[in-house]
């Protein structure tokens, strides 16, 4: 207790130094809070925005659908499916969908394109079409030859609402073209340029009819009731729907390319928070060191009067710990105020594409209770490392050449 009241005592013997000090060291222990807060909040909008616009947290296809995108690769034993999925209690939504290499053909200009049949009403749970819409409607009434199409695409076409358009597929066994006459009733308008240029909906209906699949369909998109049942390898899920010649395939898997991304922000933030504990090291060592060599004296007579080496290490070490609990506080205060600022404005970055994800919300940090016992923790403990040298250094001083120093 002596040694406690002493190093509180010593660390405000120059308040000046230990308050530049402690806020040095706090505002890096509030950058490393704030840093996490963010990458945290930023992997979640990411994750958010590629599996909401549509996507889904996890898709059904035939094996080898994905890669040969061939009409005829239709889903095996579907009712079987859709009745499993219609009981399984993790699964919130889902629906279904059929996907066609296409061409579409306005008298301006032709494109290619990606025809998606899908079913409006459930659709809209597991997509963002609808919410896209910039010009006219979503599938209202029952025309089957109504078709939504993207901003760039009208662009590219010159068409506009109520512009016709015909669209060319191939049939599924023989290969023959169909070509199918349809009316624009929507825009829509994504931040990703891909979604906006290279994609048209229809109704699964009509599309099934063109390609000439009866009621087969290629893909169901499926939404759970928590998206970490998605990133659940584990999940008995998987193995129940990849059967029959089939794939359950989680977001993970579909995209691997944005999870690679999440997996090295999480390496960057073990590398930021390296780089600013070993600045806040280097700070506190030299504000030890500068107390030490201030009462060069006090430590002569201490070790003249019998303190034991151990015992002047012990000093060295209770102040460092000190100075680490009032950097601690003013990095907690610090980090809570500017992360929960941050967290109700948000953080412009829409408009940003990585990996094909195109940001469309703002970035709003995320605080957990780890990050305010994680983080202080391992700067107690590497303040307290930091502390080692000085403390060496105050325990082999001689008595003599301590004390003729300070004169």
């Amino acid at each position: 207790m002596i040694l406690i009241k002493l190093a509180w005592r010593n660390i405000f013997r120059n308040k000046r130094r230990t308050f530049i000090a402690a806020t040095a060291i706090g505002i890096g222990l509030a950058a490393l809070i704030f840093v996490d807060a963010l990458m945290i909040g930023m992997s979640a909008n990411m994750v958010r925005t590629a599996t909401g616009s549509f996507l889904g947290e996890a898709q059904i296809h035939q094996v080898g659908f994905r890669d040969a995108q061939e009409v005829s690769l239709t889903i095996q034993a579907l009712d079987e499916v859709t009745e499993g999925l219609a009981k399984e209690e993790i699964v919130e939504h889902f629906t279904q969908r059929t996907l066609a290499p296409s061409m579409i053909t306005s008298p301006a200009n032709v494109s290619a394109i990606n025809l998606v049949g899908i079913h409006p009403p459930t659709e809209r749970f597991l997509s963002q079409i609808d919410d896209a819409i910039t010009e006219g409607v979503y599938f209202e009434g029952d025309n089957n030859r109504d078709i939504v199409i993207g901003a760039k695409l009208a662009e590219i076409l010159e068409i506009g609402l109520s512009d016709r358009v015909v669209v060319t597929a191939a049939q599924a066994e023989s290969g023959d073209l169909s070509q199918e006459m349809f009316r624009v009733s929507g825009i829509y308008q994504f931040a990703g340029e891909e979604m906006n240029s290279g994609m048209a909906f229809v109704r699964i209906e009509k599309a099934q009819e063109m390609l000439a699949i009866g009621n087969e369909i290629h893909e169901i998109a499926i939404k759970f009731t928590s998206i970490d049942y998605a990133q659940d390898a584990t999940l008995p899920f998987w193995e129940a729907y990849s059967q029959h010649n089939n794939e359950a395939l989680s977001w993970t898997e579909l995209i691997s390319q944005l999870s690679v991304i999440l997996e090295m922000t999480e390496y960057s933030k073990y590398i930021i928070g390296v780089i600013l504990f070993f600045v806040v090291i280097f700070g506190i060592i030299n504000t030890l060191f500068m107390s030490l060599y201030e009462r060069m004296f006090e430590f002569g007579v201490l070790r003249a009067v019998g303190t034991r080496p151990f015992g002047m290490a012990r000093v060295i070490l209770f102040e460092a710990g000190a100075l680490a609990i009032v950097s601690i506080g003013l990095g907690m205060v610090l980090g809570f105020l500017v992360t929960g600022i941050l967290n109700r404005t948000g953080i412009d970055y829409t408009g940003i594409e990585m990996v094909g994800v195109t940001i469309q919300e703002f970035i709003y940090p995320i605080m957990t209770v780890e990050q305010f016992i994680i983080y202080p923790v391992w700067l107690f403990v590497f303040t307290i490392i930091a502390g080692l040298y000085p403390a060496r250094y105050a325990a082999k001083m001689s008595p003599a050449a301590a004390m003729r120093r300070s004169f």
